[in-house]
């Protein structure tokens, strides 16, 4: 599959789109759209390429990775996907974006399938593997693409970094544990899509990562 990065203004939030050429199934994870450049982004993107929408992956429901949630459900008509133990923060998105001062309207969101360690969801002939990483978020997920070689992180792993875990939910030791039982076991070839900031490479940050070697 091919992966294609937006980068959005809230928080600097990756949103990524998988999509299979041959098919043109796709998948969006992590919609941070919160103005309308930005949903005009996606959706430009979605149209030249003649694209079919059908799923919203999120790797956790923190604010800046559902915010344009509305938005995608809404023009493509897509099922959202997360884990059951982030359906608390889907319940509170709109009060999470008043506690960061975001004023723009935010809804809460409801999860239409609960995401499960193990599985595999098919987007076309490609499929990414759910790898449930808590410590950011009790739901947090990574989504695996073994065949061409990139993991989607969320805000579990970053370049020379690790997500916080001072928000609701949050946990030192079990993100620590998440990331080296989850990610630290795949390929050291395999890139990294965070949820925000640069790629890397799974090798990279067992090497040079400070918060794991």
């Amino acid at each position: 599959m091919k992966i294609v990065k937006f980068g959005f203004s809230l928080f600097g939030i990756n949103t990524y789109l998988v999509y299979d050429p041959d098919t043109k199934k796709c998948a969006v994870i992590d919609p941070g759209m919160i103005v309308k450049e930005e949903e005009d982004a996606l959706a430009n993107f979605i149209s030249r390429n003649d694209l079919e929408v059908v799923a919203i992956i999120d790797t956790h429901l923190h604010v800046d990775h559902a915010v344009g949630i509305g938005y995608v459900k809404g023009k493509y008509n897509a099922p959202l996907m997360a884990h059951k133990d982030d359906e608390f923060l889907g319940e509170r998105v709109r009060e999470q974006a008043q506690a960061f001062g975001i004023r723009e309207k935010v809804d809460n969101v409801v999860i239409d399938h609960y995401l499960t360690p193990g599985e595999e969801i098919k987007i076309g002939d490609g499929e990414l593997k759910v790898i449930h990483v808590p410590g950011h978020s009790p739901g947090s997920v990574a989504l695996y693409d073994k065949k061409d070689g990139f993991v989607i992180t969320g805000d579990a792993l970053f370049a020379g970094s690790i997500g916080r875990t001072d928000l609701p939910g949050g946990d030192t030791r079990t993100l620590l544990r998440s990331i080296k039982d989850g990610l630290l076991t795949l390929p050291d070839s395999t890139v990294v899509y965070p949820g925000h900031g640069p790629a890397t490479t799974i090798g990279q940050e067992k090497a040079s990562n400070p918060y794991l070697v």
